[in-house]
Parts: structure tokens; C-alpha cells; sequence
């Protein structure tokens, strides 16, 4: 193989292995309904997949300092939104809420 041809494979795979946020959100399970939906996983899914939302348990708290990292860390959640997202998610995904049956509950290894 030449290294052009080397070249082209290793820049393929790097952009096959860094898709774009767009293509994350395509592929992502749907939040569950709501007027907060479209913002919740807008501001979310540009930087990791609905699922991770989807397999959490917290408490208002625990959401609330969440939410606050991932501002933090970035995340596009205007002032007005803040107190929104954290009631959305808090509702949606409390800590005594168990997992649903088509979501991950294990690490999938053999005890």
C-alpha cells in the first residue's frame, strides 16, 4: 500500500469514527414528549447521544448539578432555559424511576 493510499484509509476511518452532532441525532432514540423536548435534545445530543439521557436516574438535585456541568462544559442552554431543562429532566428521568425493559441495565458481562 502507498502511503497516499494509507493516507486516504486513515483519514476515512478517522471521519467515519468522528461523525457530525447531525448524524448522533439521527440515529438517537426520542426524548420523551414534551414542549421541552426539542430544546432538551438539541442543546444534548451536539455533543453525546440521547441514550445517555435515556439510561439516568437523579434526582432534581443530582439534575440540577448536571446540568449545571454540561453548561459548563459548553452546553448551548440560555439562562431562561436552565430551570426548563432541570424540571424537564427531573420529571422525565427521577431516581425512582426504574429503567425501562429496552434499556441497558448492566454492564453485559459474565459474573
Amino acid at each position: 500500500m502507498s502511503p497516499s493510499q494509507r493516507k486516504a484509509l486513515v483519514t476515512a476511518g478517522a471521519f467515519a469514527f468522528l461523525r457530525p452532532a447531525t448524524m448522533l441525532r439521527a440515529q438517537s432514540p426520542d426524548l420523551p414528549a414534551g414542549p421541552e423536548q426539542a430544546k432538551v435534545r438539541t442543546a444534548c445530543t451536539e455533543c453525546h447521544d440521547s441514550h445517555i439521557i435515556l439510561q439516568q436516574r437523579l434526582s432534581g438535585k443530582a439534575w440540577t448539578k448536571e446540568v449545571d456541568k454540561m453548561i459548563k462544559w459548553g452546553a448551548v442552554v440560555g439562562p431562561a432555559d436552565r430551570l426548563v431543562f432541570i424540571d424537564y429532566l427531573s420529571a422525565n428521568f427521577p431516581s425512582d424511576k426504574p429503567l425501562e425493559a429496552s434499556e441497558r441495565t448492566g454492564s453485559g458481562r459474565k459474573k
